[in-house]
């Protein structure tokens, strides 16, 4: 689906938000994409994503720094405030869902395994951006996963420690999102999402379910609301208790629902929203 097309189908199911990702997003460029969305009334809500910030690798590192710079502007383009950042995960992935890099015959500890020394470099990147999103009216929005992706997407798995990235900086520059999807196991998640209210950090509330069986590729594992296993009226109820009055997005991967007909799939997000996650907000 393009960004017209979906944007198109967002608002003809009375939407006022959307949230968009990058690759929509440069088919057309950045400035036909604000205007594609302003033009059916909507709202960016959020771009997703900048981040994969782990490599070890100099002229790597440079490139992902100098990509995140660009996403930063394209988030200022669009006219939203939140940039989701999905950090990365260890240097021993060498892509995303794929197999392991070679453990060294040698005995030795392995550099490309330390999740310490990445989640340092992750720190010290989120550093290097975040005077250039200051200057540009962009928060970085950072995502914890689940933790079965700290292998191969982030090596940031729980709310708090993305609390603890974010600290440095100004919440106005450096904030989280609560995705249900990724943090509803965590028992210290309320928590962690009162601090993240109290410290005015929450920048998205993001929702789908966890279904079982999971899928082969676990990331487009996810539900409808209301047809898995997240306790959507508690946390709903943290988020709001914390003060977080923005968007809900609904942020659904999964096969057959991306087969589903669009118009489909919004009339069920929405039946769900009104009545697993509104009475709660």
């Amino acid at each position: 689906m393009t960004l017209a097309e979906a944007a198109a189908a967002a608002a003809d199911a009375g939407l006022s938000a959307i949230g968009v990702w990058r690759d929509r997003v440069q088919e057309v460029g950045a400035e036909q994409a604000a205007r594609i969305v302003a033009d059916q009334g909507l709202r960016v809500s959020s771009l997703c994503r900048g981040g994969f910030l782990t490599t070890p690798d100099p002229q790597a590192a440079a490139a992902a720094l100098e990509d995140n710079r660009f996403a930063i502007r394209e988030a200022a383009t669009l006219g939203t405030h939140e940039l989701i950042m999905v950090v990365g995960g260890l240097p021993a992935c060498p892509a995303p869902g794929a197999g392991a890099r070679p453990y060294p015959g040698d005995g030795a500890a392995d550099p490309a395994r330390d999740l310490v020394a990445t989640r340092q470099r992750v720190a010290d990147r989120i550093a290097e951006l975040a005077p250039y999103a200051a200057e540009h009216g962009v928060r970085l929005v950072l995502e914890p996963l689940h933790p079965m992706f700290a292998a191969d997407r982030a090596v940031v798995s729980t709310l708090g420690q993305a609390l603890d990235l974010a600290a440095p900086f100004d919440a106005d520059v450096v904030g989280v999102v609560v995705d249900t999807y990724h943090v509803w196991w965590d028992p210290d998640l309320q928590r962690q999402v009162a601090r993240a209210g109290a410290e005015g950090r929450i920048a998205s509330y993001q929702v789908c379910d966890w279904v079982l069986p999971l899928a082969a590729e676990p990331l487009n594992s996810r539900g409808h609301v209301g047809d898995g296993y997240v306790d959507f009226a508690t946390i709903t109820g943290w988020v709001r208790d914390a003060g977080y009055a923005g968007d809900v997005e609904v942020e659904i991967f999964n096969e057959s629902i991306w087969a589903d007909p669009a118009d489909r799939t919004l009339a069920t997000l929405a039946e769900r929203h009104v009545r697993h996650v509104l009475p709660h907000l």
